[in-house]
C-alpha cells in the first residue's frame, strides 16, 4: 500500500464510548445475557453535542433489552440506529426495540437491498435476512425513519458509516454461501449491503466497528484507511465471519492484516476460535476475544 496522508473527511470527534449490549458470550461473573448476534452502544460527543447510537439489535429483543436495564442505559437515549447487514442475528426484533426506545422518525441508516430475500439451502432452504415481523412498514410504524444508502453516511461529525465496500483481495468471501433472487432467478448473494460504523476522536487513529464483515475485515479496514488516510487504527470491534474460513483464509487474513498498525482488536460472535487463536498468536496482548459488557472509551 502507498505511503497514505492523514484526512479526516467526515470530521472528529472530540470523545467515543462503545459498549458492548449483547454478544455470543458475556464477561466473567457478569449478569448479563448472551445470544448469538451482536449489538453495539456508541456514544460520541463533539464540541456541546452528544449522540447514541445503536448498532445492530442481535435477534432476542428481550435479553437485549434485560442488558440495557441491568446495564442502567435506559433505551430512550438512543438517536440513531446502523444495521450493519440484513441477517436476523442483527435485525431481528428490531421494530420491538424501536418502541421501546418510543421516539417517532427515528432514523435507521442502512443498505438499500437490506429487506431482499437472502436465504441458504444447506441442510434445508431457509430465510436467513430480516424478518417479517421488522418489515419497513412495522419498521415505520414503531417510529423508524429509514436511510437507505450505499454510500458512506455522516452521522455526526466524526462519526459515520462506510457505505459498500470494495472488494479489494482475492481471498476474503462472505463466509457463508448464501443467495437471493433477482428477475426471478436464484444467484448466490455476496452480502453488498455489509457496511460497518467508522469513527475518528482528535488525537487518535481511527476505531472501526464491524458487524460480520461480510464485506471481508482486510477490505473493511483497506477502505477506511484510505478513507481517513492512515495505516493505524485504534480499535477494531466486532465480528470478523471466519468462523467457517479454510486455515489458508484465516492465515492470509492474519497477514494481511499485519500491515495495518492497530491498538487492539477486540473479535468474537461469528470470528470463530481458530480466527481468534491465529490473531492472538500474531497480536498478542492486543488481540482480546469480544464479550458482553465491555466498554472501551477514546
Amino acid at each position: 500500500m502507498a505511503e497514505l496522508k492523514e484526512k479526516k473527511p467526515f470530521g472528529e470527534l472530540d470523545e467515543l464510548e462503545i459498549i458492548v449490549m449483547c454478544e455470543d458470550s458475556v464477561m466473567y461473573e457478569s449478569p448479563f445475557l448472551g445470544q448469538h448476534g451482536i449489538s453495539l452502544l456508541v456514544r460520541g460527543r463533539q464540541n456541546n453535542v452528544s449522540k447514541t447510537v445503536l448498532m445492530d439489535v442481535g435477534q432476542n429483543p428481550q435479553a437485549l433489552l434485560e442488558n440495557f436495564r441491568v446495564m442502567k442505559i435506559d433505551p430512550r437515549e438512543i438517536d440513531f440506529i446502523v444495521l450493519t447487514h440484513c441477517h436476523y442475528d442483527h435485525t431481528q426484533g428490531l421494530a420491538e426495540i424501536l418502541k421501546a426506545i418510543g421516539k417517532e422518525d427515528l432514523p435507521v441508516i442502512a443498505h438499500p437491498s437490506i429487506f431482499r430475500l437472502n436465504f441458504i439451502t444447506d441442510p434445508s432452504l431457509r430465510h436467513v435476512g430480516v424478518m417479517k415481523s421488522d418489515s419497513p412498514e412495522k419498521l415505520k410504524a414503531a417510529g423508524a425513519e429509514l436511510f437507505l444508502t450505499a454510500g458512506p453516511l455522516q452521522i455526526m461529525p466524526g462519526l459515520f458509516t462506510t457505505g459498500e465496500i470494495k472488494r479489494q483481495t482475492d481471498f476474503e468471501d462472505a463466509g457463508v454461501s448464501l443467495l437471493t433472487i433477482e428477475e426471478g432467478k436464484v444467484i448466490p448473494d455476496t452480502m453488498k449491503d455489509d457496511i460497518s460504523i467508522a469513527a475518528c476522536v482528535k488525537g487518535h487513529s481511527p476505531v472501526v466497528l464491524t458487524g460480520c464483515s461480510h464485506a471481508g475485515i482486510v477490505n473493511i479496514v483497506t477502505q477506511v484507511s484510505e478513507t481517513c488516510g492512515t495505516k493505524n487504527f485504534e480499535y477494531i470491534i466486532g465480528g470478523l465471519h471466519l468462523v467457517e474460513a479454510s486455515d489458508e483464509k484465516i492465515k492470509k487474513t492474519t497477514e494481511a492484516l499485519k500491515k495495518f498498525s492497530f491498538k487492539s482488536i477486540i473479535a468474537g460472535h461469528c470470528t470463530g476460535f481458530r480466527s481468534q487463536a491465529s490473531l492472538y498468536s500474531a497480536f498478542g496482548s492486543a488481540f482480546k476475544p469480544l464479550q458482553t459488557g465491555m466498554i472501551f472509551k477514546v
